[in-house]
């Protein structure tokens, strides 16, 4: 089994003596970094040559860095303050032990790898959003009949999406997993606060920004290979018999969005954002599933994990967001990511020293 590492200082996350990540081969923020200017790079490359605008796509520039703030302050303080309470009832200066567990928790070493591992995370981010919104510039998405007669092959003729309203109805399974779809939408903010400043150690937590980057960066390249948009905006009828939903709403906001840009791509109000092949949901949640079974976090967490996955690929079939072949194309993504994020970060070889050592 591999050890969990439980010392309390910040230097023991990177140095404790038999945890399975210690020591690794390569500082573990290398790969984040490399695969972020390589991101950056080429979405500026390809928006100079195509003339197209690059986009602040969810708006950091404004208000929402503002609640992007908030939320890392949130995550620290979840880390400081139940440490300083719990210590207080045994010391007598509260401030003097907020100092100590600062001082424990958060040394520059620390400090310094968590806030890279942001960065590059959002410069990535940032980069796969604005290389999504320039497909219909650059490529013509229209394998959507191939996909589907795909799909209808192997499942003896019927649309996915329908034989799903078949078996689990229209009606509470519409309300059900459209809640499942649009938690994925603070699925990975959360889940990188968790690892990178929650953890006791933020050393897997660059596992998971790498993989993240892995993901962009193979996704955007099976959107540009297979460009599609999904049954829900190539065959709308295929959901006509679907309540209203917040999906739903979402869906009609993305192709307002994209009508908007296709009139006038400079617009700086609307980003095109609709891409079927492959799955992405399915993708990045598959890589979290296999990061947090392999580094043993709480089992109700890692299968809390797995039946979200499910969930996930039910939704998004469901929904006419994908096509069955765009979520096998996720889940293979994401299996990947995982393991090309573990090789680039140095995992993979002490994942091997701590099962065989």
């Amino acid at each position: 089994m591999l050890e969990v590492c439980t010392n309390p200082r910040a230097d023991g996350v990177w140095h404790h003596e038999g945890a399975w990540w210690a020591p690794l081969s390569r500082p573990p923020y290398v790969g984040a970094v490399a695969l972020g200017a390589v991101m950056v790079i080429v979405t500026i490359v390809v928006a100079a040559l195509a003339d197209l605008p690059l986009r602040d796509a969810d708006g950091l520039s404004g208000p929402r860095m503002w609640i992007l703030l908030a939320t890392l302050a949130a995550f620290f303080a979840l880390d400081i303050v139940p440490r300083v309470l719990r210590r207080a009832r045994r010391a007598v200066s509260m401030p003097a032990v907020a100092r100590a567990v600062i001082s424990e928790r958060w040394s520059p070493r620390r400090l310094f790898a968590v806030a890279i591992g942001l960065l590059t995370f959002y410069a990535t981010y940032l980069s796969y959003r604005n290389l999504k919104s320039f497909l219909p510039f650059l490529v013509d998405q229209d394998h959507d009949g191939a996909l589907l007669n795909l799909d209808r092959a192997l499942l003896g003729g019927r649309d996915p999406a329908q034989l799903l309203h078949d078996v689990l109805g229209t009606g509470v399974a519409a309300h059900v997993l459209s809640g499942v779809y649009l938690s994925y939408l603070v699925f990975i903010p959360m889940s990188l606060g968790a690892a990178l400043i929650l953890s006791s150690n933020p050393v897997p937590g660059m596992w998971w920004v790498t993989a993240l980057a892995i993901n962009w960066m193979l996704g955007l390249a099976s959107y540009y290979l297979i460009p599609a948009v999904g049954p829900a905006f190539a065959y709308p009828h295929v959901l006509a018999g679907l309540p209203h939903t917040e999906v739903s709403a979402l869906q009609q906001s993305l192709s307002a969005a994209r009508a908007e840009v296709l009139r006038d791509p400079f617009s700086t109000t609307q980003v095109q954002s609709i891409a079927a092949f492959a799955s992405l949901h399915v993708s990045v949640v598959l890589s979290a599933a296999i990061i947090a079974h392999v580094v043993r976090v709480p089992a109700v967490l890692r299968w809390s994990l797995w039946a979200f996955l499910v969930l996930v690929v039910m939704s998004t079939i469901y929904f006419g967001w994908h096509y069955v072949v765009d979520d096998v194309a996720g889940l293979a993504i994401g299996a990947i990511a995982a393991v090309g994020g573990a090789a680039l970060t140095g995992h993979w070889a002490a994942i091997r020293a701590g099962r065989h050592g």
